[in-house]
């Protein structure tokens, strides 16, 4: 098998940064009104600045798919562009139509004079880990000599306030208990737009560092876990999840049918608890020590599991130390697929890298609990 290589890193974060105190210029208030949580969920959450392709009228500035060749243009150089990729593997959370799926609009966007394999990933926050792997694999096969891995995110459009019914949360309870928060306005206040772009290749970078993809693992626990978050889909009346097409139509806006929900209960009892469960395992099978993690990157949703994770971690005897860990979240907000390569591309370019060092990435899914873990190596052209 060939050795897979990250050669170069890109990502494309649309406008100029939203301050927390101008969210609802872009997104508008629900029922007309300023949410009533928001301070409280953004100091849970402690996002700082988010980024959205709107302005403030709410008028698109920029398709995912556009973001998404933003950010692969920015991978091109005298050997790589639009016509010496071999495959485009996209991952997203967010689609923007049902079909032609999101891999071949990034395609034709892109332009160019050569036909290629395009594959796509579409679900929650591992699809992009997804396009990663196949992406790894198709090198690794020998089957291609370079790969992009993209995943791109517009999620201020399912966020925009017309998609939510006149909805408040009790600031009571949310005060004593701060993840109750996440049902409605968290989600508003924390998802965010972007893309991130991962050229893979056969042999490292000849110039730089690289990093060699070790290994990714991933897992669903949907076949013991009910559905957590899910959009176009809703409850019958029988307690069965049902999608968009089970209903009538006059019941979508009604229902809030493509509005994103969480049970945020089942997500504070298990997301965190599963996560740490799957890197044991990982961990056995792979003869993972924390001793050899040098940065863990984990893909938050909220700053409020940072240090849920970590006494996780430290209780299941596998801890890694904060100073090692890489979390770019109160910066750029939650770009779901797109955040765990934009935590890659901002690291590799920080300077912060020697040689030698290990990179755990780790991404949770909370739509019915998936997990992603990938293990790097920061590497040069000698090895």
């Amino acid at each position: 098998m060939n050795c897979v290589y990250i050669t170069k890193t890109a990502s494309f974060l649309p406008n100029e940064p939203v301050e927390s105190d101008y969210i609802e210029d872009y997104l508008g208030m629900i029922g007309g009104k300023p949410s009533k949580a928001r301070n409280l969920i953004l100091r849970n959450n402690q996002i700082k600045t988010r980024y959205y392709a709107l302005d403030r009228e709410q008028r698109v500035t920029h398709t995912s798919f556009e973001m998404a060749k933003l950010a692969i243009e920015k991978l091109y150089d005298n050997d790589i562009n639009a016509d010496t990729i071999e495959l485009l593997a996209a991952g997203t959370a967010s689609q923007e139509m049902i079909m032609p799926s999101h891999g071949v609009q990034i395609h034709g966007e892109m332009g160019g004079h050569t036909n290629r394999e395009v594959v796509s990933f579409a679900g929650s926050c591992c699809s992009g880990i997804h396009a990663l792997k196949y992406g790894s694999m198709a090198i690794a096969s020998g089957d291609k000599s370079n790969a992009v891995a993209v995943a791109s995110e517009r999620l201020s459009a399912w966020m925009r306030s017309s998609f939510f019914k006149e909805e408040y949360e009790n600031l009571k309870r949310l005060e004593q208990d701060p993840i109750i928060a996440f049902e409605k306005d968290f989600l508003r206040f924390m998802l965010s737009d972007g893309a991130s772009a991962l050229l893979l290749k056969n042999s490292p970078a000849e110039s730089g560092l690289s990093l060699r993809v070790e290994w990714i693992e991933l897992t669903s626990y949907a076949n013991t876990m009910p559905t957590c978050m899910y959009a176009g889909a809703d409850y019958n009346s029988e307690g069965k999840l049902l999608g968009w097409c089970g209903f009538e139509e006059e019941e979508w806006t009604g229902r809030s049918l493509f509005a994103l929900k969480q049970d945020t209960k089942l997500l504070g009892e298990n997301i965190v608890k599963l996560g740490g469960r799957f890197l044991m395992e990982v961990a056995q099978k792979r003869s993972l020590r924390q001793e050899e993690i040098d940065w863990f990157l984990p893909h938050l949703s909220s700053m409020y599991f940072r240090s849920k994770i970590f006494t996780e971690l430290d209780s299941l005897g596998f801890t890694i130390p904060q100073e090692r860990w890489f979390v770019n979240l109160p910066s750029v907000g939650n770009i779901a697929a797109a955040s765990a390569f934009i935590m890659i591309d901002e690291l590799l370019r920080s300077g912060r890298l020697k040689k030698g060092e290990k990179i755990l990435v780790m991404v949770p899914e909370s739509a019915r609990f998936s997990y992603a873990f990938v293990y790097l190596t920061v590497c040069d052209y000698e090895g």
